[in-house]
């Protein structure tokens, strides 16, 4: 069975689990275990037990994102080693690019990255297709160790690998996207499904907040099935707050709003877009003016855009 070390800052927590949740058919047919620093029991060696799972891993999976890059860390440490045993031969490094960032220039910029062409997966217009892309890729990475059993008649289309001896492998292209149209009505369901994608990123987002962080207290309130506010409070004084609506006077937008009580007035807003292949998120920009905030997003990326406005005020030097 091979092992798998998750590399990840706790920023990306979120995603780490929904990246387990695409992993949970290998663990079942006993391909892969999966460890990461959440496991870790209370009173142990927190370091020492990073250490040695690390050490005793097959592949690291380093959770790419500008959180990574930015924690001293996941890049010190745990990559530093990832990466001298990847050298040595004795593990493999798979880089999964969670969200756009300057990972290239890094020294696991020179592996190939995950989902294809690095394309990170917050970009995606449903994350799950980009996580499959990483499972796929996991189990073949296991299969070419040598710990992973000989494919399923699927896996055999999939791969181009014949099963069992004597079987022909249906080889085929991978390049099979066609462009589609999209109506207004797939528009209005998939801004419906994103208002509620974000509302309960929201509301998960801010039970977590709260939880990790004792000065810290929360409070969301759905208000209406298009609207709910979130308020943040550091040692009981409000810190940060906002308002989500979904606006139809807008040419019909999710809206974001610093002023929780706020009626028309609004800092961000978000569009539907597609590119031809699949709907997603366009945000005006005004709110982040880092270059590339303008690009369309999945739910996830725009959920994630939204929380970085509300998470603004809480790191900022004190």
């Amino acid at each position: 069975m091979i092992t798998a070390f998750l590399s990840y800052s706790h920023r990306d927590e979120t995603m780490r689990d929904e990246l387990e949740v695409h992993l949970a058919m290998l663990q079942r047919q006993g391909i892969i275990e999966t460890w990461h620093d959440r496991r870790i029991g209370a009173g142990s060696d927190f370091s020492g037990a990073i250490s040695e799972r690390l050490d005793a891993s097959d592949i690291v999976l380093l959770l790419v994102s500008p959180y990574f890059l930015a924690s001293d860390y996941c890049y010190d440490v745990e990559m530093s080693r990832a990466m001298e045993r990847h050298d040595q031969g004795s593990a493999r490094v798979i880089p999964v690019i969670l969200d756009p960032c300057d990972w290239h220039e890094s020294p696991f910029g020179k592996l190939l990255a995950v989902p294809k062409d690095g394309r990170p997966i917050s970009k995606y217009a449903n994350m799950h297709d980009g996580f499959l892309e990483v499972a796929k890729a996991i189990r073949e990475a296991a299969r070419e160790l040598g710990k992973c059993d000989l494919p399923t008649e699927r896996e055999a289309v999939d791969f181009g690998v014949p099963r069992r001896k004597g079987a022909r492998a249906k080889a085929r292209s991978s390049n099979l996207r066609v462009t589609r149209s999209f109506t207004d009505s797939d528009r209005d369901d998939f801004l419906d499904d994103s208002f509620e994608y974000i509302s309960n990123f929201f509301e998960n987002s801010l039970e977590e907040l709260g939880s990790r962080n004792p000065e810290i207290t929360t409070r969301f309130k759905r208000l209406s099935d298009a609207r709910f506010t979130a308020y943040v409070y550091r040692s009981g004084q409000s810190v940060t707050e906002c308002c989500v609506r979904q606006d139809g006077t807008l040419g019909k937008s999710i809206t974001y709003s610093t002023n929780a009580v706020a009626d028309n007035s609004y800092n961000e807003s978000l569009s539907v877009d597609d590119d031809g292949h699949a709907l997603l998120l366009r945000p005006m920009g005004i709110a982040m003016m880092s270059p590339g905030r303008h690009e369309s997003l999945s739910q996830h990326g725009a959920a994630e855009y939204f929380w970085a406005i509300l998470m603004r005020p809480l790191q900022q030097p004190r």
